[in-house]
């Protein structure tokens, strides 16, 4: 495989960009949303227990979306008894989607496509900066089809940009773009239509998790049980896994 200047990697085969997988740490997270766009207001969170309510609380409120980073055995243990497949067939577009929802087409971009799942989407787009990158990919790729809208981030050298200028910041050695990844990050959101949503960009297209009342956030127990729980419950004491969450800041902290 061939290396721009950026460090991306490009398959001499197929022409195929594949990124720099991210670190799942939110300072980095954080650093990424706001190089695209998105106000200094909210940033990212570790969830340390689902559990625990003193360790929840430490979670400023509100939250307006859940990542969850998935070790492959137990994703494809969760997806198993999911309908769809791999193979893109959700075809939506347009404003009156629920969410917003983008197929993955740069390798390794999952922690990527799964920020952009959870600032684009609920209460976090009113946070996105007039004119910014996150403002002009959410308007050029709302009203297309899922592959066009998908082509939109790929040929967005501000976005290439963006990523790769944190990808290898973290706590731990960034691995290679040419390195096999394991991991996936899943997106939960509320979407316009009051339902939970799970975002993930190899998937088919969103998958619908029911209906929230006004009054249950992301964190509530309805949510947790739709969404993430699903997964901690498939990992059957795997604790690869992790959770973040994003939030509006504490205003000591913004």
């Amino acid at each position: 495989m061939s290396r721009n200047e950026r460090g991306v990697y490009v398959n001499p085969d197929t022409g195929k960009k594949t990124f720099i997988p991210l670190e799942n740490n939110p300072e980095v997270f954080t650093e990424l949303v706001q190089k695209l766009g998105l106000s200094p207001k909210l940033g990212f969170y570790d969830i340390y227990s689902l559990d625990d309510p003193d360790l929840l609380d430490l979670i400023p409120r509100p939250v307006h979306a859940l990542i969850f980073i998935s070790p492959a055995d137990v994703y494809h243990r969760v997806r198993k008894s999911d309908s769809g497949s791999k193979e893109l067939r959700y075809d939506g577009s347009g404003e009156q989607e629920p969410v917003i929802w983008f197929k993955q087409t740069i390798g390794h971009a999952c922690g990527l496509i799964a920020l952009l799942h959870s600032v684009m989407n609920g209460t976090s787009k009113q946070f996105i900066e007039p004119d910014s990158t996150l403002d002009k990919l959410l308007k050029a790729s709302t009203p297309l089809k899922p592959l066009p809208r998908a082509d939109v981030l790929y040929n967005s050298d501000e976005l290439e940009k963006a990523h790769m200028s944190v990808a290898t910041k973290g706590d731990s050695v960034a691995p290679q773009a040419i390195e096999p990844n394991g991991y996936h990050f899943i997106s939960f959101v509320n979407g316009k239509d009051g339902h939970l949503y799970e975002l993930e960009g190899s998937w088919d297209g969103p998958i619908d998790r029911g209906v929230m009342e006004p009054d249950e956030g992301l964190l509530s127990e309805k949510a947790l049980e739709a969404g993430i729980r699903r997964f901690v419950k498939a990992a059957e004491g795997n604790m690869e896994f992790s959770m973040i969450a994003l939030a509006t800041k504490d205003e000591h902290d913004q």
